[in-house]
């Protein structure tokens, strides 16, 4: 698995988006794309991009205005680490730029797509049990 700037990013604001009290979308307050880029280090415009694709996806909310800015669709327990790479990236693992699955091989080399099956296998267990609160209860707090 590469975990690519954009994934890496998408994760980044989620978390900092849950964190901040953008917990559902209700209740919880907005973040401005600006806030989210000054606090993780992104760059905005690279970070717009990104923010389009969470919201396209449906995990993120946007409204527009002066007190405009991004919430999430559901609360962070119910939101995954594979969520968000799926909404960013696409496919979790990739053998020469196709999805795991689409790899073909003949002859010597047949057993190599259930190697690359059980890796995406795995590492879809591990992303799809991680959710953004489980992420976040590890994270240190500030005083």
């Amino acid at each position: 698995m590469y975990v690519s700037a954009r994934s890496d990013y998408a994760l980044r604001a989620m978390l900092a988006v849950a964190a901040s009290g953008g917990g559902d979308g209700e209740s919880g307050e907005l973040v401005k794309a600006a806030s989210l880029a000054e606090a993780q280090d992104i760059p905005l415009s690279f970070l717009q991009g990104i923010l389009l694709d969470l919201r396209r996806a449906g995990l993120l909310h946007s409204h527009r205005g002066a007190d405009g800015g991004y919430a999430l669709t559901r609360p962070p327990d119910e939101i995954t680490v594979g969520d968000v790479l799926r909404a960013v990236g696409g496919s979790l693992t990739t053998v020469r730029g196709l999805p795991a699955e689409r790899a073909g091989y003949h002859g010597v080399a047949a057993g190599l797509t259930d190697v690359w099956l059980a890796v995406h296998g795995a590492i879809a267990t591990v992303v799809d049990s991680t959710s953004l609160a489980d992420l976040l209860t590890h994270a240190p707090t500030t005083s």
